[in-house]
């Protein structure tokens, strides 16, 4: 048996009909104008919420991503390398800092140390002449 466009039978496979569309369509509208889909996951026992899972999916294209203010990827070192290259460039002039404070410390450091050393070589005298006195 044969499905009759005028009647009775089987339709026909999806997307075969005049008014139909393809799937190339569905989704450079799903990309035009945006799906969201969200969903909780509850697991409770004996009235006790033990795990809750929030699930939140957005399928857009990234023009209309933008439009609706999510960017996230940009700054994402992960995903982009605009976003990389400024993560290493902050996380180098913290390293240079970090650099400059060590070498101003032990630069100072010898300097105290000697002043120590000076001011405890005289103790030693002053204490010698005490006691030969």
């Amino acid at each position: 048996m044969t499905a009759s466009p005028g009647g009775g039978g089987l339709p026909g496979p999806y997307g075969s009909g005049g008014g139909g569309a393809n799937l190339a369509d569905i989704l450079e509208r799903v990309l035009d104008k945006g799906i969201v889909i969200a969903g909780d996951i509850k697991i409770n026992l004996l009235d006790i919420e033990l795990l809750t899972i929030k699930l939140r999916l957005i399928v857009a294209s990234i023009d209309k991503a933008k439009e609706m203010g999510i960017d996230w990827w940009e700054d994402d070192p992960a995903l982009s390398t605009g976003a990389r290259r400024a993560e290493l460039a902050r996380e180098n002039a913290e390293l240079r800092q970090r650099l400059a404070d060590i070498e101003e410390r032990e630069a100072l450091e010898p300097a105290e140390a000697e002043t120590k050393v000076k001011a405890g070589t005289r103790a030693k005298e002053e204490t010698r002449e005490r006691r030969e006195r």
